[in-house]
């Protein structure tokens, strides 16, 4: 299930989590949380639903359909927060519940247009955070959230430390916006452990949706019963096919891709060493394994 706004350009939000489900083998559900005005070169308006409204699709659809994971993204206000929280607790997603939550802090868009109320991020970091499995900022995001500007190896693992301190079972630092490197570095923290996920950078200006698509690809691997760690590793790697794939779409930014995996010939693998060295099994999601699997809901 994709708790998140809706994208009229269809490059990000729900839509862009529900073509990233569909690949994944999964039925997708959906609580609309804000509907958004906007297309490839920005955000004119958005119009939030109402709290409770947000709640109840979450309520009338867990108890029935039921879902295996759950992520959320554009948010949009302090009582959509605090409503989706209480709706989490009853129905048991979350961390401590036998639903993982997948929370990625959606705070504005690419363009810089705010998606997230000022007065929000205390609901945010002291009553959505505790319940996720694993939280996935970007680097604007991080600021945000705990004031550390990351700049190098040294300031993403403290700024991994200081997210999990949040409450979060797990952290994830995206290093997407590190415009400084090469590479395109994760780092996901648990308290004790940090897990790298290094990846090569894709030169594209068609990037919107990586944050929603990378979010959406870890919900559904856990959706499909994969560890945090399997899990970040395979929508790392599904992100950067995506990018690679990814197509001009208006005036502006054009979507990640996740339709590339239509006709792939070959399997996605992980791209992390700690992986290559004691993962039991491969990160493929989209395998002739899942095909034939019947249909789980997310």
């Amino acid at each position: 299930m994709t708790v998140a706004g809706s994208d009229s350009g269809g490059g990000a939000g729900i839509q862009a989590d529900m073509r990233t489900f569909a690949m994944l083998g999964l039925h997708a559900c959906v609580a609309v949380t804000a509907v958004t005005v906007q297309n490839s070169t920005g955000v004119t308006g958005v119009q939030e639903i109402e709290p409770d409204i947000v709640a109840a699709q979450m309520r009338s659809v867990v108890p029935d359909i039921g879902v295996s994971a759950v992520k959320t993204g554009m948010l949009a206000s302090d009582p959509i927060i605090r409503a989706i929280v209480d709706a989490a607790r009853e129905l048991g997603i979350g961390r401590d519940g036998r639903i993982p939550l997948v929370v990625d802090p959606v705070c504005a868009s690419m363009h810089g247009d705010p998606l997230l109320a000022t007065d929000a991020l205390g609901a945010l970091k002291e009553l959505l955070f505790p319940l996720a499995t694993v939280v996935t900022p970007n680097l604007d995001e991080v600021r945000l959230l705990t004031g550390i500007d990351v700049v190098d190896d040294a300031t993403q693992r403290e700024a991994a430390v200081a997210l999990r301190a949040l409450g979060p079972q797990w952290a994830l630092v995206k290093g997407g916006h590190l415009r400084g490197s090469d590479r395109s570095p994760d780092l996901l923290f648990d308290g004790e452990e940090f897990t790298e996920f290094p990846a090569r950078r894709i030169d594209t200006g068609h990037d919107h949706g990586a944050g929603d698509t990378l979010a959406a690809a870890i919900t559904g691997a856990l959706a499909h019963g994969y560890a945090v760690p399997d899990a970040v590793a395979f929508a790392k790697e599904w992100v950067t096919r995506g990018l690679e794939a990814a197509y001009p779409l208006g005036a502006g930014h054009g979507p990640v891709n996740p339709l590339w995996r239509i006709g792939a010939e070959r399997q996605v693998e992980p791209t992390s060493e700690a992986l290559a060295d004691g993962a039991e099994r491969q990160v493929e999601p989209t395998s002739e394994a899942i095909a034939e699997a019947s249909v789980e809901t997310t």
